[in-house]
């Protein structure tokens, strides 16, 4: 079966990147900041147990573990060296628990936590509605998922520029918010929000920005991706249509949609998607959409 993704080049990407990731994650960090405050949605709910899924350094599972100091937290990443950095932020006094396993199957008990907060991991899932089949088979009844991904906006220069460059893709797909949704409604969670944020990063030119998406781990991890260096002329290519986008002062923009989500597991027995079709669907303009403000 031909897939998306190459998920052993991810795994050594993010693994590669894990000593330089908090430096140039800037924007990761605003996201993770702005997804951890729905965590006020549980009101006064005390959960016992919850998952930071592609922890990454696990700055959201040190958070999650201040606010609730007597609670499970476990920290999963698919990159060990992550997991490592991870460590850092777990403190020797009650560390959190860190485990080094795929957000596509989870290596956790069903019914077994009370939020699951993913941050930024969903674009390297190629099948979101069967990643939160599995998310809700590890949630309790009423528990709360809080995740966030990259929309298709995202990287469009970049998409654009290396097009008129390059017949091989270099800038990885990402699900519109319309899937994102469905594919929440599909897997059989109740009251899914969804917000979207749209950030603008500015360059003094490409290889800057390529620097700072290989500091990050987010490198092409197409499987049908250029195996060999993209090479001068291409890449020159590139960089002048590149220049086409440059604002008046003079850097190079790169957009960023963010898609968050909050959605809750439903009780036992609730419908879930079948072999190859939907037993739970409803259209988008059901689910409450709220644009963020730029």
């Amino acid at each position: 079966m031909t897939t998306t993704f190459d998920q052993r080049h991810i795994r050594r990407a993010f693994s590669r990147s894990a000593g330089s990731y908090d430096a140039a994650a800037a924007l990761q960090h605003e996201v993770e900041k702005r997804l951890l405050e729905s965590l006020d949605y549980l009101g006064d709910r005390v959960p016992q147990v919850l998952l930071d899924v592609g922890s990454g350094p696990a700055h959201a599972a040190a958070a999650m573990r201040k606010r609730w100091p007597r609670a499970q937290i476990v920290a999963l990443d698919m990159a060990l060296p992550m997991l490592r950095e991870a460590k850092k932020q777990a403190g020797w006094w009650k560390p959190f628990a860190r485990v080094c396993a795929d957000a596509r199957a989870l290596p956790l008990a069903e019914a077994s936590a009370d939020v699951l907060f993913t941050n930024l991991c969903l674009q390297w899932v190629e099948d979101l509605p069967a990643v939160f089949a599995g998310f809700r088979r590890v949630l309790k009844p009423g528990g709360l998922l809080l995740c966030s991904t990259f929309g298709p906006e995202t990287l469009h220069e970049l998409r654009e520029s290396f097009a008129q460059a390059d017949a091989v893709p270099h800038v990885s797909p990402f699900a519109p918010i319309a899937q994102f949704g469905d594919a929440l409604m599909m897997s059989g969670f109740r009251d899914p929000v969804l917000d979207r944020d749209r950030f603008t990063l500015t360059y003094d030119d490409l290889p800057a920005l390529m620097r700072e998406l290989r500091a990050m781990g987010a490198t092409n991890a197409l499987h049908n991706r250029r195996h060999t260096l993209t090479g001068r002329a291409r890449f020159a290519a590139a960089t002048a249509a590149y220049d086409a986008f440059r604002g008046a002062d003079g850097r190079l923009p790169s957009t960023w949609e963010v898609i968050y989500a909050h959605a809750w597991a439903p009780p036992p027995g609730a419908p879930i998607r079948g072999q190859g079709e939907e037993i739970a669907a409803v259209p988008l303009s059901s689910i409450p959409i709220r644009r963020r403000a730029e």
